[in-house]
């Protein structure tokens, strides 16, 4: 019977004590890292301000909080696009009453908890009281996957409005945000991500994720870079 050969190459993977939080402070001030920047037409996608997620007062093993400001930076920014005719987009999750189009993803648990209980009309699935939709300019979907953009009119959306910039907002950094964005990025948009304007369940996840997406997909900024572009946008 023959050995399986032994590699003589040692591994090159970084090993730290630091936090991901720590990592992701050092990350982003490094101010010698390129930047994608915004470009001329701009777009707020909101993804997933549900209550399902932003209320752990009434779902407090799915929902989390963040910055406690999120929803009135989202909301701001949101208005500051809406009154420069910039298109906004607001996502939310939900599923059929047997959850049969959640499909592999509605497999592996089955609590009241579970993703694919999250159903039409539910309180789950139902937008954060404090969210500010103009529904009469605003583009809203229901979305039944991590991206914004899979199976939602969301690309054809942003391809009529000729936007090349996506500013993504909402949550899970770690899961939907980062979904979007990567797919954004995928799609040639440049990608702006505000750090106050996401969130997730814990800090390891959130900052590690935004690391991520600040190396690789995204530019992960201040909202207050997004207010004075969005302030300082003329059509």
């Amino acid at each position: 019977m023959s050995s399986t050969p032994k590699s003589t190459q040692k591994s090159t993977m970084v090993t730290s004590s630091e936090t991901a939080r720590e990592i992701f402070e050092k990350v982003h001030a490094n101010t010698k890292r390129a930047k994608f920047g915004f470009g001329d037409k701009i777009a707020i996608v909101n993804v997933d301000p549900q209550k399902g997620y932003t209320r752990p007062d009434l779902f407090p093993n799915t929902a989390y909080i963040t910055d406690p400001n999120q929803m009135d930076y989202i909301n701001q920014i949101s208005k500051l696009a809406r009154a420069k005719n910039l298109p906004v987009v607001w996502t939310h999750v939900a599923y059929m009453g047997n959850a049969a189009d959640a499909g592999i993803w509605g497999t592996r648990t089955d609590t009241p908890d579970s993703l694919q209980n999250i159903k039409y009309g539910s309180e789950r699935h139902a937008f954060d009281d404090r969210i500010e939709i103009d529904h009469a300019v605003d583009a809203v979907y229901t979305k039944r996957m991590p991206s914004a953009f899979f199976e939602t009119p969301l690309q054809s959306f942003l391809t009529w409005h000729k936007v090349n910039t996506v500013v993504v907002t909402g949550g899970s950094t770690s899961g939907c945000v980062r979904a979007t964005a990567v797919d954004s990025l995928s799609r040639g948009y440049r990608t702006i991500v505000p750090m106050e304007c996401v969130a997730d369940k814990h800090e390891s996840y959130h900052f590690a994720n935004l690391t991520d997406l600040q190396i690789k997909y995204a530019d992960v900024v201040k909202v207050a870079e997004v207010i004075a572009r969005l302030e300082a946008y003329e059509a």
